[in-house]
């Protein structure tokens, strides 16, 4: 099966589960914290499911960040001027 094919077979899936919480809704009403939870996460899954299908129609669309190259040459000792070494405190004292 291709990948369409079974994003459609959890969608058929999912409109089943949807007509079924509904019937159990009906059935002991949408007051309790339960149904309503039950309801949430169905809503969750068609949700996730719809951004699945979105990301599988465009994959070309997607791009894998840049990479950053970080020379090996030392940095320029200026930078670390007034600084304190972490856990040590500043340079011309001495650590507790």
């Amino acid at each position: 099966m291709s990948v369409q094919d079974d994003l459609t077979a959890v969608q058929r899936c999912l409109d089943e589960l949807s007509r079924s919480v509904g019937r159990l809704e009906k059935q002991l009403g949408t007051g309790g914290l339960e149904m309503r939870r039950v309801r949430t996460d169905a809503n969750h899954l068609r949700e996730s499911v719809a951004l699945l299908r979105d990301a599988a129609q465009s994959p070309a669309t997607q791009h894998k960040p840049e990479l950053v190259t970080i020379p090996d040459t030392p940095y320029d000792d200026s930078l670390w001027i007034d600084t304190d070494d972490e856990g040590l405190g500043a340079r011309d004292r001495r650590a507790p």
